[in-house]
């Protein structure tokens, strides 16, 4: 692998610059955290999974007209990005009770909700992403009225998207966060996804058993962590390729 500047290291991923302005290289760690980096460990195959399950469902929005910051993936772990400016928040869809808000509400995990329910938790790790409202986003200019709105609206759209998929091969999309950036080309601006869509961040059940297929199974210690990713890649159709050096680390440029 060619040797760049590392410009980020996050829990799941690191960040490096791109072969051309305005473009950044995603890469995909095997690292698994849980209750905000309380919890650590390694899902060995994670990151190759993750960055074709993330390619693909990135791809299929596209197809329908959902801008992203995807442009094409380079190898079993990178992914060449647009760099954009990311808005501080996150943005968690629940169709269905579980974690926090079945905790919060003391709701039975499973209960399907009369809703779609959006709520946004504010992107820092030194106050736990507390979950903050709409009158908070807009008094402190972490996004304007309009973007929300640009924002609320790509997320029912892919929501109603992945849920009709998942329906198709046999998953129940409980509830997934997304986040988003600004694009910014010119003096034009418009809203697009970012991050990424994956196992790490979508609750996914078999519709049938109700079996997690997701982090969760890390979190709450219930095994077959990689094999249950490995199920939603199948499902999706998508067969990793992995050789030994897909499994290296990436080499930094200090």
């Amino acid at each position: 692998m060619a040797r760049r500047r590392q410009l980020y290291e996050g829990k799941a991923k690191i960040l490096f610059e791109g072969p051309e302005p305005g473009t950044l290289v995603q890469y995909f760690k095997d690292d698994a955290t849980a209750g905000n980096g309380a919890k650590k460990g390694i899902i060995t195959g994670k990151g190759v999974l993750n960055n074709r399950i993330s390619e693909h469902l990135m791809m299929r929005l596209h197809d329908i007209g959902i801008p992203t910051h995807f442009i094409r993936r380079l190898n079993m772990r990178e992914q060449l990005i647009r760099e954009v400016e990311i808005i501080p928040l996150e943005v968690v869809v629940r169709n269905v009770a579980a974690g926090s808000l079945a905790k919060r509400l003391g709701i039975p995990e499973g209960t399907r909700l009369p809703r779609t329910i959006i709520e946004y938790y504010y992107k820092n790790d030194s106050l736990n992403d507390p979950m903050v409202s709409e009158e908070h986003i807009t008094a402190f200019d972490w996004a304007s009225v309009h973007d929300l709105d640009d924002m609320v609206a790509l997320t029912m759209r892919t929501n109603d998207f992945l849920t009709g998929l998942f329906v198709g091969i046999g998953i129940t999309l409980v509830d997934f966060k997304l986040e988003f950036g600004r694009l910014w080309e010119g003096d034009e601006m418009r809203i697009v996804l970012a991050d990424e869509i994956s196992p790490d961040n979508c609750r996914l059940w078999d519709a049938k058993t109700s079996e997690k297929l997701d982090k969760d199974r890390f979190r709450r210690d219930l095994g077959r962590v990689e094999e249950a990713y490995q199920e939603v890649a199948w499902r999706l159709g998508i067969l990793p390729e992995a050789t030994n050096s897909d499994m290296k680390g990436p080499e930094v440029m200090q």
